[in-house]
C-alpha cells in the first residue's frame, strides 16, 4: 500500500473527518439514533399532582423520629434494693391494670407535616382510592364497623396501599357516661372485627365526637389502645375549622350533607398545607 507524503499526508485525516455521513462509527450512529427516538414524557393525567387541584407535587415528609428503646439492653450494676414495705413475692391474683392511653390532638414534633384523618367509613370513593395510590397520600380511618361493614373490600384495597387503620367503635355511640362494660363492649368488639375483616387490631382509636371519660380510657386501654386520637382542627364545608401547624392533626369531616367528592375536600386540606410549607406525614410512624 503506498503511503501519503507532504501536504496529502495533513489533509488525510481531515478528509476522512469531513467525509459523508456513513463513514461516522456505526455503533456512534446507532446511538444518535436512539437519542432521536425518546420524546419528553408526558406525564399521565391521572398522576398529574395537578390533577387532583395541588399546586405543586406533595413534599416528601420527613423520617418519622426513632423511637427509644423502652429499657436498656445492659443489666444494672446491682439489683435495686427492696423498700422495707414491699412485699417478698407477688400477691396472688395480683395483675396491674394497663396505664390509661393519653389523649392527643397533636403530635409535638417540629417537623413540617400534619396528618390526614377520616372517620366512620360511611364514603366509598373509587377516586379517593386512586388518589392516595397516585399520590403515595399517608391517611388514617377511623372506622366504625355498622357504617363501614358494607365496603369493607374498599378498606382493604386503601389498607393494601399504605392507609392506617383506626377504632371508631362498633355502633358510633358516644361513649362518655356510658358503663364500663357498655364502653369495653363498643371498643374491644370493634378490634376484633377489623382483625377478621381487614387483619389488623389498631392501636389508635377515636371516639365517636370527640366524646370520653376516664371509663373510656379505662376500657381503651383494656382494649390495647395506645393513644386515644382527637384533632386539632376540622375541614368543614365553611372551611377548616382553624389555621394549619407542624404536628396537627385534621379531620377531614364526613358531612354527607355535601356534594363535594372526599377527594376534593382532601386536596383542599393539602393545597392549605402547602400554602403553610407543610406536607403530610404518617401518623402511626409518630406515635
Amino acid at each position: 500500500m503506498r503511503r501519503l507524503r507532504g501536504p496529502a499526508a495533513v489533509l488525510a485525516p481531515a478528509l476522512l473527518l469531513t467525509g459523508c455521513a456513513q463513514s461516522v462509527d456505526p455503533i456512534e450512529r446507532l446511538g444518535k439514533k436512539a437519542a432521536e427516538g425518546v420524546r419528553p414524557h408526558a406525564t399521565a393525567p391521572g398522576r398529574d399532582y395537578r390533577h387532583w387541584g395541588l399546586i405543586r407535587p406533595l413534599a416528601r415528609p420527613p423520617s418519622p423520629p426513632d423511637r427509644p428503646p423502652a429499657l436498656s439492653q445492659s443489666p444494672p450494676s446491682r439489683p435495686p434494693a427492696l423498700s422495707p414495705s414491699s412485699p417478698a413475692r407477688p400477691l396472688a391474683g395480683y395483675s396491674a391494670a394497663p396505664a390509661p392511653p393519653p389523649v392527643i390532638d397533636h403530635v409535638p414534633t417540629r417537623d413540617p407535616v400534619v396528618f390526614l384523618t377520616y372517620d366512620d367509613g360511611a364514603e366509598r370513593d373509587p377516586r379517593f382510592a386512586d388518589m392516595v395510590r397516585e399520590l403515595r397520600l399517608p391517611v388514617t380511618l377511623f372506622l366504625t364497623d355498622s357504617i363501614a361493614a358494607p365496603g369493607y373490600r374498599h378498606f382493604a384495597r386503601l389498607r393494601a396501599l399504605g392507609a392506617g387503620i383506626g377504632n371508631h367503635t362498633l355502633d358510633h355511640r358516644a361513649p362518655a357516661g356510658l358503663p364500663y362494660a357498655g364502653q369495653r363492649a363498643e371498643i374491644c368488639g370493634q378490634q376484633d372485627r377489623l382483625r377478621a375483616r381487614l387483619g389488623v387490631r389498631p392501636r389508635l382509636f377515636r371516639p365517636p365526637y370527640g366524646s370520653y371519660d376516664p371509663t373510656t380510657l379505662r376500657a381503651a386501654a383494656d382494649c390495647g389502645i395506645s393513644a386515644v386520637v382527637l384533632w386539632r382542627t376540622a375541614l368543614t364545608p365553611a372551611g377548616l375549622t382553624r389555621g394549619l401547624g407542624p404536628g396537627d392533626i385534621v379531620l377531614v369531616d364526613p358531612d354527607e350533607s355535601t356534594d363535594v367528592p372526599l377527594r376534593e375536600r382532601t386536596a383542599r386540606v393539602l393545597r392549605a398545607a402547602q400554602e403553610r410549607g407543610l406536607t403530610v406525614g404518617r401518623l402511626e410512624d409518630y406515635l
